[in-house]
C-alpha cells in the first residue's frame, strides 16, 4: 500500500560507548526509523526523505521508503562485480597499487565462495586468482590452460551474490578473514588495513553502480588491527656500523667479479643521501653535481620501483614514475656529504654508466633488481656484524639505511623542516615516524625540568 501522508521528525542522538543517529519518521500514521554511524549520514538519508515527501512521492507502508529510495537487490554475484571494478581501477593505477587490488580481490573472493562439489585447492584458487583472473586484459579476453579456465568457471558459478553483504554478519566475516594469511596464520596489521581499505573502495564503486544505497560495511562493528607507523629504533645503525657495512658490501663476491663493489653506491646514497632504494636505483649521472671536493647535488625526478612484469603496461619489471607521493614533474634537490660524492665519482670511475645515464645497472645494463641488492646486504650484514646483531633488526632491509639517515640527521639537531624536505617527507610524517629514534632528547627535557625545580628549593 502507498501514501503521501509522511511526516519526518529531526534526528535523534542515541548515546553509548559510540553515539549513533537515529532517523524517524511517520507513514500513514505507522512509525519508522533507521540508524546511521555518523551524523553526516542520519542528514543525508533524513534530506532524501524530506526531498521524496516535498515531490508527493508516494512512501510503501510496509517499508516506509519511496520508490527513489527502496533497497534495490544487488543483481551480480561478488566475482562478476569484482571483475568490473578491476577494470574500472587498473588503468589509472599504479603498478604496485594494481598488485594491492590483485591481492585483496582475490582474499575476499575467496571468503565469499559457496561450498560447492569440485571445489580446487586454495592454493590452486589463490594463484589462479592472482595470476589470470584479477590482471588485464580479463580471462573473457585471453586464451586461458584448460586447468585456469575449469577454476575460473567453477568460481564464477560458487561465488556468492554482492546481495550477501547487505548483511552484518557476512561482511564482519569477510573482514575478519583478511586477517589471516593462506596458511591461516595472522597477516601483518599493513596488509589487513590495505586489504580492508580496497574492499571499502571497491564496495563504494558498488553504490555508484547501484547495488546498494550505501556501503553495506559502514554498518558493521569491526575491531581494525592497530598500525604501527614509528620506525623501530632497534633497525638504525650508528655511524660506525653503517660504514662497516658499506665497507662490507665491497667484499661479495671477491674483487674481480666485483658484485659488492658495483653496489657500494647504491647503499651509499641511502644512507649518506637519505634516499629511498627506488630513488637511488633510478638515479643518473646527469642529476649528479659531484665536485673534487666538499658537498655535491643530487636532483630527484625519477624512480624505478621493482613491481613485476604483470602489474606494468611496459612488460618490464621494474615501474619508471617520478618521485613517491610527489606530481609527476616534481623535482627534489638533495644536498649530498662530501662522504658520497666520493663513492659515487669512485663508482662512475669504475663501472660507467648504463645508456640512460643510470649509474646502477646490472651486467647486461638493465634495473638493478631487489632481489639482487637485497641479497648482496644480507651477505655483508654476516660479514660485517656479530653474530648477535646479526640475528637482531638492526640494519636487515637496505631501506633501514634510510631510516638510519634520517635518524642521524635528526639527533645531529639538523632542522625538521630541512630534514623532511631532503627526505621527501612532510614534518609531520617524519616527526610521527622516527620519535622513537630520537637519543638524548629525555635527558635534555629531565635536565631543564630539574632546573626548573631548584629554583624552588
Amino acid at each position: 500500500m502507498k501514501s503521501t501522508d509522511v511526516r519526518v521528525w529531526s534526528i535523534r542522538t542515541k548515546q553509548g560507548a559510540r553515539p549513533s543517529y537515529e532517523v524517524r519518521w511517520k507513514v500513514a500514521g505507522e512509525p519508522f526509523s533507521q540508524t546511521r554511524k555518523t551524523k553526516a549520514l542520519a542528514d543525508s538519508f533524513r534530506s532524501k526523505l524530506l526531498r521524496a515527501a516535498r515531490d508527493g512521492e508516494e512512501f510503501d507502508t510496509e517499508s516506509g521508503l519511496p520508490d527513489s529510495m527502496a533497497e534495490k537487490k544487488a543483481t551480480l554475484s561478488w566475482y562478476e562485480f569484482a571483475l568490473k571494478y578491476l577494470a574500472m581501477k587498473w588503468p589509472h593505477a599504479a603498478p604496485n597499487t594494481r598488485d594491492g587490488i590483485n591481492e585483496s580481490l582475490t582474499a575476499v573472493t575467496i571468503a565469499l565462495l559457496e561450498e560447492r562439489p569440485g571445489r580446487p585447492a586454495d592454493d590452486v584458487l589463490r594463484k589462479t586468482l592472482r595470476t589470470w583472473a584479477f590482471v588485464l586484459p580479463a580471462p573473457g579476453e585471453r586464451d586461458l590452460p584448460a586447468d585456469v579456465g575449469n577454476t575460473l568457471h567453477w568460481v564464477a558459478k560458487a561465488s556468492r551474490p554482492m546481495a550477501v553483504l547487505a548483511d552484518p554478519v557476512v561482511g564482519r566475516a569477510v573482514l575478519d578473514s583478511l586477517k589471516l594469511k593462506l596458511d591461516g596464520t595472522a597477516a601483518a596489521a599493513e596488509t589487513v588495513r590495505r586489504k580492508r581499505r580496497t574492499l571499502i573502495n571497491a564496495l563504494n564503486y558498488a553504490v555508484d553502480l547501484g547495488e546498494f544505497s550505501e556501503n553495506p560495511l559502514t554498518s558493521v562493528r569491526w575491531q581494525k588491527p592497530k598500525v604501527s607507523n614509528e620506525v623501530d629504533p632497534r633497525v638504525v645503525a650508528n655511524p660506525e656500523q653503517a660504514r662497516s657495512l658499506l665497507h662490507a658490501v665491497s667484499y661479495i663476491g671477491g674483487y674481480r667479479r666485483a658484485r659488492g663493489r658495483r653496489l657500494v653506491g647504491l647503499f651509499a646514497g641511502m644512507y649518506f643521501g637519505g634516499f629511498r632504494p627506488a630513488e637511488v636505483v633510478g638515479l643518473t649521472e646527469p642529476d649528479l653535481t659531484l665536485p673534487e671536493s666538499g658537498w655535491g647535488t643530487a636532483l630527484l625526478h625519477r624512480t624505478r620501483p621493482s613491481v613485476g612484469k604483470q602489474w606494468t603496461d611496459s612488460g618490464e619489471s621494474h615501474d619508471d614514475r617520478g618521485l613517491k607521493n610527489r606530481p609527476t614533474e616534481d623535482v627534489r634537490r638533495v644536498p649530498i656529504p662530501p662522504q658520497l660524492v666520493r663513492i659515487l665519482r669512485e663508482h662512475i670511475e669504475a663501472f660507467g654508466t648504463a645508456g640512460d645515464g643510470r649509474l646502477f645497472f646490472s651486467e647486461n645494463g638493465g634495473v638493478v633488481s631487489s632481489s639482487t641488492y637485497y641479497r648482496a646486504w644480507q651477505e655483508a650484514r654476516e660479514l660485517a656484524l656479530p653474530p648477535a646483531i646479526v640475528a637482531s633488526p638492526l640494519a636487515r632491509r637496505p631501506y633501514d639505511l634510510r631510516h638510519s639517515a634520517l635518524s642521524t640527521w635528526l639527533n645531529a639537531g639538523v632542522d625538521a623542516t630541512e630534514v623532511a624536505e631532503r627526505a621527501g617527507n612532510s614534518v609531520e610524517v617524519l616527526l610521527t615516524r622516527y620519535a622513537k629514534c630520537l637519543d638524548g632528547r629525555q635527558e635534555v627535557a629531565n635536565r631543564r625540568i630539574e632546573e626548573l625545580l631548584r629554583e624552588y628549593e
